[in-house]
């Protein structure tokens, strides 16, 4: 098995990783929520550039990730969910130094994600700007 070498390996991990997202129980409703059936492709772009960017150092992706999911409805075990469907693509696609890379950023990215809107959904001061 491969390591994830440039943006076409990118775009094997995210599409797959994805269509689990998209599928799931717990984590699906709440993309679907946000990002109409027929408005996937470009979110799967922006995805593939973002995680260009962030493995490959790649000036590709623009723009503030956090501010998409400040408002969303999610708690730990959603973020749990992400993590472990994200692991599981990998892990099952890719071997190496930048898969270990791209899992442990998730699960950075996740916490960090999840702490951060905890913190908004407990704090009345930010409920009223959502």
């Amino acid at each position: 098995m491969n390591d994830i070498s440039d943006k076409e390996d990118v775009k094997v991990f995210v599409d797959l990783f994805y269509t689990k997202v998209r599928e799931d129980d717990l984590i699906g409703p709440v993309f679907a929520s946000k990002i109409p059936a027929d408005n996937w492709a470009p979110h799967l772009e922006r995805m593939y550039s973002f995680w260009n960017t962030v493995l490959f150092s790649v000036r590709d992706y623009t723009g503030n990730p956090f501010s998409k999911h400040a408002g969303l409805p999610v708690q730990e075990a959603h973020f749990t969910r992400w993590i472990e469907l994200f692991t599981k693509t990998i892990d099952a696609n890719f071997r190496g130094e930048v898969a270990e890379d791209a899992k442990s950023r998730a699960m950075k990215m996740g916490y960090l994600f999840q702490k951060k809107i905890e913190y908004i959904q407990s704090n009345d001061n930010y409920k009223s700007i959502m």
